[in-house]
């Protein structure tokens, strides 16, 4: 009996008692991605149009496409830009407002756009509105130091050229023309102020993922698995990466051989990196936060409001959870939500399961995770605070942004499951990371993409760095392979922000390919300052 015990508790501890099979594939395939969201699907688009000749499997657990954090309901759909991202902005102990990382995301943001629009052009993805659209961006706030902080982060986002025509109001009925719903029912005698960019968007993900894999699969012979699940990602002897599938319809275990891994599992991407065994994978943790929507079912209030309206996070708070009123364009038809409101389960997935995270636990990270934890007490407490929450206590958050709320108006639904980033750091132990970061193993033929926000938003600019840190980084170093990339992004290697006249040039392109509203600079201002 004790044998028995020791004998599963191995097996637990190795992931599988069993020799993993051979592969199937007599030849191995150039790439293998795991995950059917944005982010494989942008990966997979970017290496076709370098080298049409890579054979690509994909694999997917869920029985459709963008299924997880790419669907429409299970992401925020900001086309993140940090136009009213106030997190974007932190006011540092001196006063000021740092603006850097609001560029950096608006840079990526603008990389993004031209991918897409380079698609569009190519007709690879049909017309532009089935997955962007113009939904101005907003940021709200109310009381005296919210306000001088958004007046400070105004003035601020000001002297950087992608975000000059950001207006900006303390008049109520100035802010009532841009958002009147925010606006309705409201005391006159309250203190607000809000910014608004005009050429703020909408993303649906989820239809912008299903365009790009229907495209690998039909003009560029990629291989699709649905229903199959990554069981485990192991080196063979020859130094190619067997990765072993299940088929969920039928059970049946295969291995295929590939040169290169892309994890791009979502949440789930964590504990697969761990079964790679490589020494860059040691010491990540995660900590998983989902999210749920409330969603108005009233027609009236769907059209009267036209905007994403972002407010401040409460404190210890993660950046998914921001509060905001959101116009949605999903599937052809407007809609309305708001939060999120943060939720908790030991789930790296919508779809997975109870134990993901505690078998995440290794010896290689439990020094940073139980760090992480202590040191973020007021997550911990803001967590269980929202998961204590009624119907009642959430309609009544709303009715900070929308003052004449009415409960019978709105219905939970449940949204994504994104997992925060816990890496190792050799003076601090553990730090909880709010962003994504690439980890790749010494040869680059295996990467995987972990963490959360902003997420889909920069997926043309993040899979930009796989290429760079994977086995492909000497090929993206010949004339052929940067000429393309050129073609792709027209502003591949170079920044917008510190230049009005490109920055207009390259706005207005992708804008009028998209069906997008831009602003066009003052360049003779912007070269005065």
């Amino acid at each position: 009996m004790r044998n028995s015990l020791f004998v599963v508790l191995s097996c637990f501890v190795v992931a599988s008692c069993s020799k993993a099979p051979a592969p199937s594939n007599d030849k191995p395939v150039d790439v293998v991605l795991i995950g059917a969201g944005v982010m494989s699907a942008t990966l997979g688009t970017m290496l076709k149009e370098l080298d049409p000749e890579l054979t690509i499997q994909m694999y997917e657990r869920m029985d459709s496409v963008s299924a997880e954090s790419s669907d429409a309901m299970n992401n925020a759909g900001t086309g993140h830009s940090g136009f009213a991202e106030l997190n974007y902005t932190p006011e540092m102990p001196d006063g000021t407002i740092e603006t850097k990382k609001a560029v950096d995301i608006n840079e990526q943001f603008e990389v993004s756009k031209q991918f897409w629009a380079y698609q569009v052009q190519k007709q690879y993805l049909g017309a532009p509105q089935t997955f962007i659209n113009n939904v101005p961006h907003m940021a709200f706030v109310w009381g005296d130091d919210n306000i001088n902080f958004l007046r400070k982060r105004y003035a601020a986002l000001q002297k950087e050229n992608l975000f000059k025509g950001m207006l900006y109001s303390e008049d109520q009925a100035e802010i009532s023309k841009w958002a009147p719903l925010v606006m309705n029912g409201r005391d006159a005698a309250q203190k607000v102020a809000a910014t608004r960019m005009e050429i703020g968007t909408d993303v649906n993900f989820g239809a912008l993922t299903r365009s790009m894999v229907k495209h690998l699969t039909g003009t560029h012979g990629m291989t699709l698995n649905l229903r199959t699940q990554v069981e485990d990602i192991k080196r063979g002897e020859n130094g190619l990466w067997n990765v072993t599938v299940k088929n969920l319809a039928d059970n049946k275990v295969s291995t295929v051989s590939t040169k290169f891994v892309f994890i791009g599992a979502g949440g789930g991407a964590l504990p697969l990196l761990e079964k790679t065994g490589i020494p860059e994978a040691k010491g990540f943790g995660g900590v998983p936060v989902g999210g749920q929507w409330l969603v108005t079912t009233n027609p009236a209030l769907i059209e009267a409001h036209n905007a994403k309206v972002y407010g401040k996070a409460s404190v210890g708070s993660p950046p998914m959870s921001v509060p905001h009123l959101d116009t949605r364009v999903i599937d052809g038809k407007k809609a309305l939500l708001f939060g999120p409101f943060a939720t908790f389960s030991t789930k790296f997935l919508k779809n997975g399961s109870w134990i993901d995270m505690p078998a995440s636990v290794n010896t290689g990270n439990v020094r940073p995770m139980v760090q992480a934890g202590v040191d973020n007490i007021p997550l911990t407490k803001y967590l269980i605070e929202q998961v204590m929450q009624s119907q009642e206590d959430r309609v009544g958050t709303l009715r900070e942004y929308l003052p004449e709320a009415k409960l019978e108006d709105w219905k939970l639904v449940n949204a994504g499951q994104r997992v925060q980033i816990v890496k190792d750091d050799p003076a601090k132990g553990g730090l909880l990371q709010f962003g994504t970061e690439v980890v790749a193993s010494g040869d680059g033929s295996v990467t995987a993409l972990l963490g959360a926000s902003p997420g889909a938003s920069t997926a043309a600019p993040i899979m930009l760095k796989v290429i760079a840190a994977s086995s492909f980084k000497d090929k993206l170093k010949t004339p052929e392979w940067q000429a393309k990339m050129k073609e792709m992004i027209p502003s591949y290697g170079r920044k917008l922000n510190g230049d009005a006249a490109y920055a207009n040039q390259i706005r207005q392109q992708s804008s009028a390919v998209l069906g997008l509203k831009a602003i066009t600079l003052d360049v003779t201002a912007a070269s005065q300052e």
